[in-house]
């Protein structure tokens, strides 16, 4: 057995650096994967289920997530989407399988990225540190005027652009993940514009993200759900045949 040489959790909240949390049952790779990643200056904790992951996630605060999909007890598609409920922390699924399905499934409930077994650590590296640009990068690209809003109100919705959270006319919060406020953002900086599959996908996934054939239709698709569009007949998010999406709406600045 290797041992594990990432920092105990006292070290894990350290300022200026950059905080993973490793989750797979299989101790080797668990630990090699903290193991090289200290090696890239990430601090990480590797934890082997998701009820560890819990109580982790609870006792420090992490920039990412590298998430195996098969867990004993609650599997990585699961935590995934019950993290996505309240959490927008980056997500790259890890897994043993290279099945189109599971990537799929993976970005539908809410995961940003997704790496077969057996990867490069460099590779790993590269999408953590990609992943963490497109997070903190303003919603607009290019110096932001002193006067821009923080939030757009589209329908019966607003947008806070900082805080990126999605409210209801109510005052509800309905969470997004990273990928779905990259789109919506994108889309409400250009209202009744037709924006194609390849736009979108650049918006959203970034240049190392492997591209998926149904990986935009499917963040359109969880993008309606969220914002109560009747799929059968969008109002807010309408498909243009044979170009691609168009956000039909006025936005205010708020």
């Amino acid at each position: 057995m290797l041992q594990a040489i990432y920092p105990p959790p006292t070290s894990i909240s350290d300022p200026g650096t950059i905080r993973v949390l490793v989750v797979d049952d299989d101790d080797e790779i668990r630990e090699l994967i903290c193991q090289y990643l200290g090696n890239y200056a990430i601090r990480s904790v590797g934890v082997a289920n998701g009820e560890a992951m819990q109580q982790a996630l609870g006792e420090h605060s992490f920039d990412a997530i590298v998430l195996d999909l098969m867990l004993p007890g609650e599997n990585g598609l699961s935590l995934c989407k019950r993290l996505r409920s309240h959490s927008c922390v980056p997500i790259l699924m890890i897994s043993a399988h290279g099945d189109p399905t599971e990537r799929i499934i993976s970005l539908e409930v809410g995961a940003d990225d997704f790496l077969t077994k057996p990867f490069d650590i460099r590779e790993l590296v590269a999408r953590i540190h990609s992943v963490l640009r497109r997070t903190r990068q303003q919603p607009a690209s290019g110096p932001q005027p002193a006067a821009a809003p923080q939030r757009l109100g589209f329908g019966d919705w607003q947008l806070h652009l900082t805080l990126r959270q999605l409210q209801d006319r109510d005052g509800t919060v309905v969470p997004l993940s990273n990928a779905e406020f990259r789109l919506l953002s994108a889309m409400l900086q250009r209202p009744r514009t037709v924006l194609d599959r390849d736009q979108l996908l650049d918006i959203t996934r970034g240049s190392t993200v492997e591209v998926f054939d149904r990986s935009i239709d499917i963040l359109i698709s969880r993008l309606r759900g969220k914002l109560r569009d009747d799929p059968r007949s969008p109002r807010l998010i309408r498909t243009v045949r044979g170009e691609g999406y168009m956000l039909d709406a006025q936005i205010r600045p708020l």
